[in-house]
Protein backbone atom coordinates (compact mmCIF):
# COMPACT_ATOMS: atom_id res chain seq x y z
CA UNK A 1 0.00 0.00 0.00
CA UNK A 2 1.32 3.46 -0.91
CA UNK A 3 2.22 5.73 2.00
CA UNK A 4 0.00 8.74 2.65
CA UNK A 5 1.41 12.16 3.58
CA UNK A 6 0.68 13.20 7.17
CA UNK A 7 -0.31 9.67 8.16
CA UNK A 8 1.81 7.00 9.84
CA UNK A 9 1.86 3.43 8.61
CA UNK A 10 1.01 1.99 5.22
CA UNK A 11 -1.38 -0.88 5.98
CA UNK A 12 -5.09 -0.87 5.28
CA UNK A 13 -7.53 -0.99 8.19
CA UNK A 14 -8.70 -4.37 9.37
CA UNK A 15 -12.28 -3.03 9.27
CA UNK A 16 -13.78 -2.76 5.81
CA UNK A 17 -15.42 0.56 5.06
CA UNK A 18 -19.05 0.21 3.92
CA UNK A 19 -20.14 1.79 0.68
CA UNK A 20 -20.72 5.51 1.04
CA UNK A 21 -18.54 5.78 4.15
CA UNK A 22 -17.84 9.39 5.08
CA UNK A 23 -14.78 10.91 6.71
CA UNK A 24 -16.56 13.78 8.45
CA UNK A 25 -13.57 15.88 9.46
CA UNK A 26 -10.61 16.71 7.23
CA UNK A 27 -8.65 19.87 6.42
CA UNK A 28 -7.13 20.87 3.09
CA UNK A 29 -4.07 23.12 2.89
CA UNK A 30 -3.57 24.21 -0.69
CA UNK A 31 -0.56 26.49 -1.37
CA UNK A 32 -2.46 28.11 -4.25
CA UNK A 33 -4.44 30.03 -1.64
CA UNK A 34 -2.94 32.66 0.65
CA UNK A 35 -2.88 31.95 4.37
CA UNK A 36 -3.44 35.28 6.14
CA UNK A 37 -2.73 34.04 9.68
CA UNK A 38 1.01 33.45 10.16
CA UNK A 39 0.49 32.36 13.77
CA UNK A 40 -1.11 29.21 12.38
CA UNK A 41 1.35 26.79 10.80
CA UNK A 42 0.55 25.56 7.30
CA UNK A 43 0.61 21.82 6.75
CA UNK A 44 2.63 20.62 3.77
CA UNK A 45 1.42 17.87 1.45
CA UNK A 46 -2.21 18.26 2.46
CA UNK A 47 -3.95 18.95 -0.85
CA UNK A 48 -6.98 17.20 -2.30
CA UNK A 49 -4.65 14.95 -4.30
CA UNK A 50 -2.85 13.95 -1.10
CA UNK A 51 -6.14 13.26 0.66
CA UNK A 52 -7.33 11.00 -2.14
CA UNK A 53 -4.44 8.70 -1.19
CA UNK A 54 -5.90 8.39 2.29
CA UNK A 55 -9.34 7.67 0.87
CA UNK A 56 -7.89 4.81 -1.14
CA UNK A 57 -6.08 3.51 1.93
CA UNK A 58 -9.03 3.43 4.34
CA UNK A 59 -11.85 2.99 1.84
CA UNK A 60 -14.02 6.08 2.43
CA UNK A 61 -15.73 7.79 -0.48
CA UNK A 62 -17.30 10.89 1.08
CA UNK A 63 -15.59 13.71 2.97
CA UNK A 64 -16.40 16.83 4.97
CA UNK A 65 -13.80 19.56 4.44
CA UNK A 66 -13.42 21.80 7.49
CA UNK A 67 -11.91 25.25 6.99
CA UNK A 68 -8.40 25.43 8.53
CA UNK A 69 -7.86 28.35 10.89
CA UNK A 70 -4.74 29.34 8.93
CA UNK A 71 -6.98 30.62 6.12
CA UNK A 72 -9.09 32.77 8.42
CA UNK A 73 -12.49 33.66 6.97
CA UNK A 74 -11.36 33.25 3.36
CA UNK A 75 -13.18 30.02 2.60
CA UNK A 76 -12.05 29.69 -1.02
CA UNK A 77 -9.64 26.87 -0.18
CA UNK A 78 -12.45 24.83 1.38
CA UNK A 79 -15.00 25.53 -1.37
CA UNK A 80 -12.39 24.64 -3.97
CA UNK A 81 -11.67 21.35 -2.19
CA UNK A 82 -15.39 20.48 -2.03
CA UNK A 83 -15.72 21.13 -5.75
CA UNK A 84 -12.62 19.06 -6.53
CA UNK A 85 -13.89 16.12 -4.46
CA UNK A 86 -17.35 16.51 -6.02
CA UNK A 87 -20.58 17.87 -4.57
CA UNK A 88 -22.07 14.39 -4.66
CA UNK A 89 -19.29 13.20 -2.33
CA UNK A 90 -18.23 16.23 -0.28
CA UNK A 91 -19.49 19.11 1.83
CA UNK A 92 -17.72 21.93 3.65
CA UNK A 93 -17.73 23.69 7.02
CA UNK A 94 -16.60 27.31 6.88
CA UNK A 95 -15.41 30.05 9.21
CA UNK A 96 -17.03 33.50 9.10
CA UNK A 97 -17.55 36.70 11.06
CA UNK A 98 -20.96 38.29 11.73
CA UNK A 99 -20.38 40.97 9.05
CA UNK A 100 -20.79 38.38 6.28
CA UNK A 101 -23.48 39.42 3.81
CA UNK A 102 -26.52 37.33 2.93
CA UNK A 103 -25.25 37.16 -0.65
CA UNK A 104 -21.96 35.66 0.56
CA UNK A 105 -23.81 33.08 2.63
CA UNK A 106 -25.88 31.99 -0.36
CA UNK A 107 -22.77 31.81 -2.52
CA UNK A 108 -21.06 29.58 0.05
CA UNK A 109 -24.17 27.40 0.25
CA UNK A 110 -24.04 26.90 -3.51
CA UNK A 111 -20.37 25.94 -3.06
CA UNK A 112 -21.25 23.15 -0.64
CA UNK A 113 -20.80 24.81 2.75
CA UNK A 114 -23.25 23.39 5.30
CA UNK A 115 -21.97 24.65 8.64
CA UNK A 116 -19.81 27.19 10.48
CA UNK A 117 -17.05 26.26 12.86
CA UNK A 118 -15.99 28.15 15.96
CA UNK A 119 -12.55 27.03 17.13
CA UNK A 120 -11.95 28.64 20.50
CA UNK A 121 -9.77 26.12 22.32
CA UNK A 122 -6.67 28.30 21.87
CA UNK A 123 -7.60 32.00 22.31
CA UNK A 124 -4.13 33.08 21.12
CA UNK A 125 -4.82 31.89 17.60
CA UNK A 126 -8.62 31.87 17.47
CA UNK A 127 -10.19 33.37 14.35
CA UNK A 128 -13.62 33.71 15.99
CA UNK A 129 -14.87 34.64 19.47
CA UNK A 130 -17.68 33.43 21.74
CA UNK A 131 -19.93 36.44 21.10
CA UNK A 132 -20.02 35.55 17.38
CA UNK A 133 -21.61 32.15 17.91
CA UNK A 134 -25.22 33.12 18.61
CA UNK A 135 -25.78 35.83 15.97
CA UNK A 136 -24.21 33.71 13.25
CA UNK A 137 -25.99 30.60 14.50
CA UNK A 138 -29.35 32.34 14.07
CA UNK A 139 -28.52 33.53 10.56
CA UNK A 140 -27.28 30.21 9.24
CA UNK A 141 -30.22 28.34 10.76
CA UNK A 142 -32.33 29.76 7.93
CA UNK A 143 -30.05 27.99 5.45
CA UNK A 144 -30.23 24.69 7.29
CA UNK A 145 -26.57 24.91 8.32
CA UNK A 146 -25.21 23.74 11.66
CA UNK A 147 -22.92 25.31 14.25
CA UNK A 148 -19.74 23.32 14.84
CA UNK A 149 -17.90 23.94 18.11
CA UNK A 150 -14.29 23.06 18.88
CA UNK A 151 -14.06 23.94 22.55
CA UNK A 152 -12.23 22.55 25.52
CA UNK A 153 -14.46 20.85 28.08
CA UNK A 154 -14.25 23.77 30.50
CA UNK A 155 -15.30 26.13 27.70
CA UNK A 156 -18.31 23.97 26.92
CA UNK A 157 -19.43 24.44 30.50
CA UNK A 158 -18.71 28.19 30.51
CA UNK A 159 -20.49 28.78 27.18
CA UNK A 160 -23.32 26.35 27.84
CA UNK A 161 -25.97 29.08 27.97
CA UNK A 162 -25.06 30.14 24.42
CA UNK A 163 -25.33 26.57 23.19
CA UNK A 164 -28.73 26.26 24.92
CA UNK A 165 -30.03 29.28 22.97
CA UNK A 166 -28.92 28.16 19.52
CA UNK A 167 -31.95 27.46 17.31
CA UNK A 168 -30.57 24.72 15.08
CA UNK A 169 -28.23 21.78 14.87
CA UNK A 170 -24.99 21.84 16.88
CA UNK A 171 -21.99 19.59 16.21
CA UNK A 172 -19.44 19.11 18.99
CA UNK A 173 -15.91 18.40 17.79
CA UNK A 174 -13.53 15.74 19.03
CA UNK A 175 -15.75 14.05 21.63
CA UNK A 176 -16.08 17.32 23.60
CA UNK A 177 -12.34 17.40 24.47
CA UNK A 178 -12.98 15.82 27.89
CA UNK A 179 -9.68 15.91 29.79
CA UNK A 180 -8.25 12.70 31.17
CA UNK A 181 -8.32 11.16 33.67
CA UNK A 182 -11.65 12.87 34.51
CA UNK A 183 -13.23 11.91 31.20
CA UNK A 184 -16.92 11.15 31.70
CA UNK A 185 -16.79 12.60 35.24
CA UNK A 186 -16.05 16.09 33.89
CA UNK A 187 -19.04 18.49 34.21
CA UNK A 188 -18.97 19.04 30.45
CA UNK A 189 -20.21 15.51 29.88
CA UNK A 190 -23.35 16.18 31.88
CA UNK A 191 -24.01 19.25 29.72
CA UNK A 192 -23.30 17.24 26.60
CA UNK A 193 -25.69 14.51 27.72
CA UNK A 194 -28.43 17.10 28.10
CA UNK A 195 -27.79 18.49 24.63
CA UNK A 196 -27.82 15.02 23.12
CA UNK A 197 -31.18 14.40 24.74
CA UNK A 198 -32.62 17.47 23.00
CA UNK A 199 -32.24 15.76 19.62
CA UNK A 200 -30.36 18.61 17.90
CA UNK A 201 -26.80 17.93 19.00
CA UNK A 202 -24.27 15.70 17.27
CA UNK A 203 -20.75 14.62 18.26
CA UNK A 204 -17.72 13.78 16.15
CA UNK A 205 -15.82 10.64 17.08
CA UNK A 206 -12.48 12.19 16.22
CA UNK A 207 -9.26 13.49 17.72
CA UNK A 208 -8.65 10.57 20.08
CA UNK A 209 -5.03 11.71 20.42
CA UNK A 210 -5.89 15.21 21.63
CA UNK A 211 -6.75 14.48 25.26
CA UNK A 212 -5.42 11.00 25.94
CA UNK A 213 -3.03 9.98 28.68
CA UNK A 214 -2.86 6.31 27.77
CA UNK A 215 -1.88 7.08 24.18
CA UNK A 216 -1.79 5.01 20.99
CA UNK A 217 -2.60 2.68 19.51
CA UNK A 218 -5.91 2.19 21.36
CA UNK A 219 -6.31 5.39 23.41
CA UNK A 220 -8.16 3.38 26.07
CA UNK A 221 -9.09 6.41 28.20
CA UNK A 222 -10.69 8.33 25.34
CA UNK A 223 -12.16 5.06 24.10
CA UNK A 224 -14.31 4.91 27.24
CA UNK A 225 -15.83 8.26 26.22
CA UNK A 226 -16.42 7.06 22.66
CA UNK A 227 -18.13 3.87 23.78
CA UNK A 228 -20.45 5.75 26.11
CA UNK A 229 -21.37 8.16 23.31
CA UNK A 230 -22.08 5.19 21.04
CA UNK A 231 -24.37 3.80 23.74
CA UNK A 232 -26.40 6.94 24.44
CA UNK A 233 -26.51 8.68 21.03
CA UNK A 234 -25.85 6.19 18.21
CA UNK A 235 -28.09 8.13 15.84
CA UNK A 236 -26.14 11.39 16.15
CA UNK A 237 -22.49 10.37 15.89
CA UNK A 238 -20.19 10.80 12.92
CA UNK A 239 -16.53 9.88 12.51
CA UNK A 240 -13.67 12.03 11.27
CA UNK A 241 -9.99 11.31 10.73
CA UNK A 242 -8.88 14.93 11.38
CA UNK A 243 -6.33 14.43 8.58
CA UNK A 244 -3.75 15.96 8.12
CA UNK A 245 -3.73 16.18 11.92
CA UNK A 246 -2.63 19.84 12.15
CA UNK A 247 -2.30 19.74 15.94
CA UNK A 248 0.34 17.01 15.71
CA UNK A 249 3.54 18.82 14.80
CA UNK A 250 5.76 15.77 15.25
CA UNK A 251 4.80 12.22 14.44
CA UNK A 252 1.38 11.73 12.86
CA UNK A 253 -1.12 9.07 13.95
CA UNK A 254 -1.87 5.95 11.94
CA UNK A 255 -5.19 6.62 10.21
CA UNK A 256 -5.84 2.94 9.57
CA UNK A 257 -5.55 2.28 13.31
CA UNK A 258 -7.84 5.23 14.07
CA UNK A 259 -10.40 3.85 11.62
CA UNK A 260 -10.28 0.44 13.28
CA UNK A 261 -10.99 2.07 16.63
CA UNK A 262 -14.39 3.18 15.33
CA UNK A 263 -15.29 -0.44 14.69
CA UNK A 264 -14.12 -1.28 18.20
CA UNK A 265 -16.03 1.59 19.80
CA UNK A 266 -19.30 0.97 17.98
CA UNK A 267 -19.24 -2.75 18.80
CA UNK A 268 -21.44 -3.91 15.93
CA UNK A 269 -21.42 -3.88 12.14
CA UNK A 270 -24.80 -2.14 12.04
CA UNK A 271 -23.74 0.75 14.27
CA UNK A 272 -20.36 1.00 12.51
CA UNK A 273 -22.21 1.49 9.22
CA UNK A 274 -24.63 3.93 10.77
CA UNK A 275 -21.85 6.17 12.08
CA UNK A 276 -19.98 6.06 8.77
CA UNK A 277 -22.83 6.17 6.26
CA UNK A 278 -26.36 6.87 7.50
CA UNK A 279 -25.63 9.53 10.12
CA UNK A 280 -23.37 11.72 7.94
CA UNK A 281 -25.79 11.36 5.02
CA UNK A 282 -28.49 12.85 7.23
CA UNK A 283 -26.34 15.55 8.86
CA UNK A 284 -24.66 16.80 5.68
CA UNK A 285 -27.43 16.19 3.17
CA UNK A 286 -26.08 13.43 0.96
CA UNK A 287 -28.66 11.60 -1.12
Amino acid sequence: MQSVPNSAGTSSPKAVAPGGACDSHIHIYDPRFEMPLPQRRPVANATVADYRLLQRRIGTSRAIVVQPAAFGTDNRVTVDAVQALGMDRARGVGVLHPDVTDAELHCLHAGGIRGLRFTLHDPRTAVTSPEMIEPLGRRIHELGWHVQLHLLADQLVDLGAIVDRLPGTVVIDHMARLPQPLGLAHPAFARLRGWLDNGRTWVKLSGAYLDTRTGPPRYEDVGAVARELARIAPQRLVWGSDWPHPTEAGSKPDDAALFDLVREWTGSGALFERVLVDNPAKLYGFD
